[in-house]
């Protein structure tokens, strides 16, 4: 049996799913502004995550009718928008590399979480935008979004390793920005 999760916008995708324009509306606006968030952090230019943005509302209304409340609404509509934002960096020719096709096996050793970090969000977003566009998305992705590195390989077609190594990369190039701002010690 399917799990079916309580979304308190049930009236509203209900309303959208009989072509009610006002409902879709609604819906944008409950929306829109986490939506373009999580899509700016993935292509970094406002005017791109604006574009990603309408499209993936786009692609949400065009398809409400195959949306059977499995998960959240908002859930549902973010997966649109990161899939969306990478498909984006993909024409963009973003390439992410599969790290296991081009090197040998080597062991990564996961670096311990520094959990007194007192550093404010805000200053580690500033600097995850300075991170190149592959080394940003799975990072976004992982600490932002929550996804895992098998869900992030599923994503970006690369392996669960490839994709622990290129965040542990990312994660060691934004400490390093974070120190020469001096953020860090």
């Amino acid at each position: 049996m399917e799990a079916v999760f309580t979304d308190k916008h049930f009236d509203l995708v209900a309303r959208c799913k009989q072509g009610n324009k006002a409902a879709h509306f609604e819906l944008y606006k409950l929306y829109a502004k986490a939506m373009y968030n999580v899509a700016f952090r993935i292509v970094n230019d406002p005017d791109e995550a604006n574009d990603v943005l309408q499209e993936a509302f786009l692609d949400a209304f065009a398809r409400i009718k195959d949306f059977r409340q499995e998960t959240t609404f908002g859930a549902w509509m973010k997966q649109i928008v990161i899939h969306r934002s990478i498909n984006f960096l993909r024409k963009r020719k973003t390439e992410f590399v599969d790290l296991d096709e081009n090197t040998t096996d080597f062991a990564v050793a996961e670096e311990p979480d520094n959990d007194e970090t007192e550093y404010k969000i805000e200053r580690i977003k500033e600097a995850m935008l300075l991170l190149p566009e592959a080394s940003r998305v799975i990072i976004s992705l992982f600490l932002l979004e929550g996804y895992d590195h098998e869900e992030i390989g599923q994503v970006l077609g690369i392996s669960i390793n490839s994709s622990r190594t290129q965040f542990l990369r990312a994660k060691r190039r934004l400490i390093e920005l974070l120190k020469q701002k001096g953020h860090l010690k």
